[in-house]
Parts: structure tokens; C-alpha cells; sequence
């Protein structure tokens, strides 16, 4: 890892940069299958998958005898592991359960929200090379607590044409009312315009790589809503002197061995924490099974040596991580100001891999910086506020004068009619 030390805060942003491709280098592409898709539907589905996934498909629907299969072969242990990580995510999110509000502004002008859940929504669960089934809990369990009535699942096949054991374990335990197997671009697109095999759905969930976020953020264009931009994984880790050196590196290491595209950075006021975790990740990269993939992640990270918690708390800010662990003598000075986060591990035992898969909180988190203005995966996300109000004949008299007086500033005359009409009649 690259060591910066005490850069100046005009470099911070080159020092910064994701290894990311924009959005420009590959939007032609998935514009491309889009198209495809929306034209031709399985016709196109069938093509990418044969091209990108090297197989060919009969159908791209998994039956319940493929589910039934699949259970069988996950081994006990794991199935307790995926249960009681299923316990902690349910736990926590019911706990995001919120009551109706309900409030009378003035006399007689009754006004209420309640949430009502998304009926049909499309969960993207990465394969490749790490088949992602612990985001089949963080995604399908949210959505079953909300009440989505369709809960579509895409994944892409391996090139036996089947899914992972594990995910399709996850999803029937979870609640998934429908599995794919298709994946990337293709994928998207499918549950963007829907085809002869895959639903059509209001709202799409979910990581993925570079071209998956692209995808998201065009489906967009098409009215079909998405959780947020959601690409390959980062990590930054807040350490000092009172850290352990060998927890640090396998925290970098945990996100690094994600992808090539992956981004870690260590953040620290200690020269010689800089130089011990170096000589961990060196150490324990190398048995790791996963080893190149972390190497070409390692390219892209970093360490930045700043010389206060005040200059590394606006740093982090700056850079706005999707996780970020913080392991210093003042864990609290960070917990209580840090202002742009998709979620934040604590203390020396709060290893980042905990949220991934079994504390309760939600590992979908906005990557590439939008931690600045978006909020990781929660219960609302499945779900969408909606507004009501009743009003009486004494609440309209109280009110009306307002709006009519309103209406006419904006020279919007029938909305004023609209009042008037009312009031005349209940002053005869």
C-alpha cells in the first residue's frame, strides 16, 4: 500500500480517487443490451448469457426441484450460520417498524403518513467469483418484513447453467417468490422492461460490478426506481497507535479480496502503525486463497498519515466511505461527528465482516463516495411513505381563506374555485 504523509489537503482529492471507470466508458454497452433486451426479451436474455456466462440455457427460471436439490446439499453447520444471521437481520430490522403519524394541524384538518410496501421488487445478487448469498439476506428479508408482494431474484448462472446451493437455500428461506438465473447488464435490463421469463418490477436492489451500477442508474431512465449506486466494495479504516496491527490488516485484506476494482484505505495519526500494518497485509495476504485478487485490489489502496484526528476526520469525510471501521483511543470523537458513512464498525472487535454477514445491520451500502448523500439498504427502502388527510366542514372554513389567498398570488384561479365553491355553500 501506497503511504501518503500529511498530504496537503489540495492533493487529498487525487489521493483519493476510486479506480472506478465513469459512467461515460461504459454506458454505450449497457445501453446496447438495454435495447436488446427491450426488443427481443428472452431472445436477448439467452444471448448475453451465452456470451458473458459461457452457457446456454433451456430456461432461465430455477424450479422448485432445483431448490429442493440445492437444500439438501447445504451442509448443516451453514444452515444454523445462515439462520442465525437470518435471526439478527430480522431482529433489527423489525425493530425499523414505524407506527402511523397521525396529527390534527388545526381544528378539523386531520393529516397522516403511513408506509405501504413496494409490490413487485427485483433483488440483483452478485455470483461470479464469490456467489454473494449473505446478500440474499440482507435483501429478501427487509423486503418479506415490508410486505413487497413480488420478490424477484437474479443471479447469474455458473457455466453448469446452475446457481450456488447456497443462494437458492437463502431465497427460499428468505421469502423470494421467483429465482433467475441471469445476471449483469442483462439482468437489469430484464427486470427493467420485463421479458417472457422475468417480471417486470417498480424497484431494484442490490450490488454488482461497474457495469451492474451503470445498469442501475440507467434503469432509472425507465421509470423503474433503484436502492442507490451500489459498486465495488471500499473499506477505510480510522486507526491510531492503541490499534492492533494484525486486525487492521485483515480488515483491508476482508474488503480487498472482493475484486480487482475493490478500494481499502488506512487512515492513521502513527507512523509506525503505518509501517506494522503493511508488514501484516504482506504476511497475510499471502495465504490467502483469494491472494491475486486482493494483490490487484492492493494497487488502489492506500495510506494516508495525517497528524490530528480533527485533519482525519474531514479527510474521511471527504472521501465518504461505504464502510468505515474506527479503532483509536477516542472511538467516540469520530462516532459522534463523522458526517458521511454507509455504516461504521467500532472499537477493535467490530471487524467489518460482522455487518457483512450476521450482527442484523445491512451490508448494501452506496459506494464510489454517494455515502454522502445516500443511505445503505433499511426496512423504508422496501417501502413508500404515503400521505393522507380528512377535512371537515369546520376544518375547510378554518383553512380555506389561506388557500384561496394563495391560489390567487400564483394566478391559479380554479384552485381558488376549488375553496370557494366549498365555502359559498356552507355560508348558505
Amino acid at each position: 500500500m501506497k503511504i501518503y504523509s500529511n498530504p496537503n489537503k489540495s492533493d487529498w482529492k487525487t489521493i483519493l480517487k476510486r479506480p472506478t471507470k465513469s459512467v461515460d466508458d461504459i454506458e454505450a454497452t449497457v445501453l446496447e443490451v438495454f435495447k436488446d433486451v427491450e426488443t427481443y426479451g428472452d431472445k436477448a436474455i439467452s444471448r448475453y448469457t451465452k456470451r458473458f456466462d459461457k452457457v446456454d440455457l433451456d430456461t432461465f427460471i430455477v424450479s422448485q426441484d432445483e431448490i429442493n436439490k440445492a437444500v439438501n446439499l447445504v451442509s448443516e453447520e451453514l444452515k444454523k450460520a445462515i439462520q442465525l444471521a437470518k435471526s439478527n437481520i430480522e431482529t433489527f430490522h423489525k425493530a425499523q417498524i414505524t407506527k402511523k403519524v397521525f396529527v390534527e394541524t388545526i381544528s378539523g384538518v386531520e393529516c397522516w403518513q403511513e408506509k405501504r410496501p413496494i409490490k413487485k421488487v427485483g433483488l440483483y445478487i452478485p455470483g461470479g467469483t464469490a456467489p454473494l448469498f449473505s446478500t440474499v439476506l440482507m435483501l429478501a428479508i427487509p423486503a418479506s418484513i415490508a410486505g413487497c408482494n413480488e420478490i424477484v431474484l437474479c443471479s447469474p448462472p455458473n457455466k453448469e447453467g446452475k446457481i450456488a446451493n447456497e443462494i437458492l437455500y437463502a431465497a427460499q428461506l428468505c421469502g423470494v417468490t421467483k429465482i433467475i438465473k441471469v445476471g449483469g447488464i442483462q439482468a437489469v435490463a430484464g427486470l427493467t422492461f420485463g421479458t417472457e421469463s422475468i417480471p417486470q418490477v417498480y424497484k431494484i436492489f442490490g450490488p454488482g460490478n461497474q457495469y451492474v451500477t451503470v445498469a442501475k442508474q440507467l434503469a432509472t431512465k425507465f421509470g423503474v426506481a433503484i436502492d442507490m449506486p451500489a459498486g465495488p466494495s471500499e473499506l477505510l479504516v480510522m486507526a491510531d497507535e492503541t490499534a492492533n496491527a494484525a486486525y487492521v490488516a485483515s480488515d483491508l485484506l476482508s474488503q480487498a479480496e472482493h475484486g480487482a476494482d475493490s478500494q481499502v484505505i488506512l487512515v492513521t495519526t502513527s507512523q509506525q502503525l503505518a509501517n506494522d500494518v503493511n508488514i501484516e497485509v504482506r504476511k497475510q495476504l499471502e495465504v490467502l486463497p483469494r491472494k491475486e485478487m486482493a494483490s490487484q485490489a492492493k494497487e488502489n489502496s492506500k495510506t494516508i498519515i495525517v497528524e490530528n484526528f480533527k485533519t482525519a476526520l474531514e479527510l474521511i469525510d471527504e472521501y465518504g466511505p461505504e464502510h468505515f471501521i474506527v479503532a483509536t483511543k477516542d472511538d467516540d470523537y469520530f462516532v459522534e461527528n463523522i458526517g458521511n458513512a454507509g455504516s461504521v464498525f467500532i472499537g477493535n472487535y467490530t471487524p467489518e465482516s460482522a455487518g457483512d454477514y450476521a450482527s442484523g445491520t445491512n451490508h448494501t451500502l452506496p459506494t464510489n463516495g454517494f455515502a454522502k448523500a445516500y443511505s445503505g439498504v433499511n426496512l423504508d427502502s422496501f417501502q413508500k411513505s404515503m400521505t393522507f388527510q380528512r377535512i371537515s366542514k369546520q376544518g375547510i372554513q378554518n383553512i380555506g381563506n389561506a388557500i384561496e389567498l394563495m391560489a390567487e398570488a400564483e394566478g391559479l384561479q380554479a384552485h381558488k374555485n376549488a375553496v370557494t365553491l366549498r365555502l359559498k355553500d356552507l355560508e348558505s
